[in-house]
């Protein structure tokens, strides 16, 4: 299989690196990373919300590139052998891409509220009320997948492209400490305690301070 490059942008701060980047981690893919400067205006775009079609990250493998998420999930779902990004049963692969696509252009209030900052932690964060919907929304596409597939992951015992996109909805409700229930609370653990998340948040927390003004910005 041709090698493949994925351009990223912050570790600490950019939530669709994070789930471009996870996604080629479950998927087995061999690649290399190439990380954005920060003065980049792709990377900048992202960061500060300012573009609705930047191009990071970005998967290239061999003579394609493909950026936006979704479209590079569903590549490597079809190229990657045993990828297993999407549900083999219709029903569920139909549901599974659903909420993906809910993630993928939904929440806008969260996102806004509440930005992917690895570093930071927030204890006892008031959340606004239309980011509060939000996070109600999301609880409730977790709590019906993970009674409705049998957990630990939201359509069952493997990680599929749906905990890819809801990956940095876990760190945010950890840096903003969000109370979630029980079986909420212990899908995020089961998220952020994963080998790929482990190292994705390692590498977060060592980036230099190079944002200061983003909380602001956000």
């Amino acid at each position: 299989m041709a090698k493949a490059t994925l351009t990223i942008s912050s570790k600490n701060y950019s939530s669709w690196s994070l789930r471009g980047w996870l996604l080629c981690k479950l998927a087995g893919l061999d690649f290399k990373e190439k990380v954005l400067s920060i003065d980049d205006p792709s990377a900048r775009a992202e960061l500060l919300l300012l573009s609705p079609s930047f191009k990071v990250p970005a998967l290239t493998h061999g003579d394609i590139t493909v950026w936006d998420t979704l479209a590079i999930a569903e590549y490597l779902n079809e190229v990657v052998a045993d990828a297993r990004l999407l549900p083999e049963d219709l029903a569920a692969r139909t549901h599974c891409r659903a909420v993906s696509g809910e993630m993928h252009s939904g929440f806008a209030n969260l996102r806004a509220a509440l930005p992917m900052n690895l570093k930071a932690f927030h204890p006892n964060f008031k959340v606004w009320a239309g980011a509060q919907a939000d996070i109600d929304h999301v609880v409730s596409i977790w709590r019906t997948c993970l009674d409705s597939y049998g957990g630990p992951f939201l359509f069952g015992k493997s990680p599929t492209m749906a905990d890819a996109m809801f990956a940095p909805v876990c760190t945010r409700f950890r840096t903003y400490d969000v109370k979630l229930d029980r079986k909420c609370d212990a899908y995020c653990d089961r998220i952020i305690s994963t080998p790929p998340m482990i190292e994705w948040i390692a590498a977060a927390k060592a980036e230099p301070e190079e944002l200061e003004e983003l909380d602001v910005e956000f």
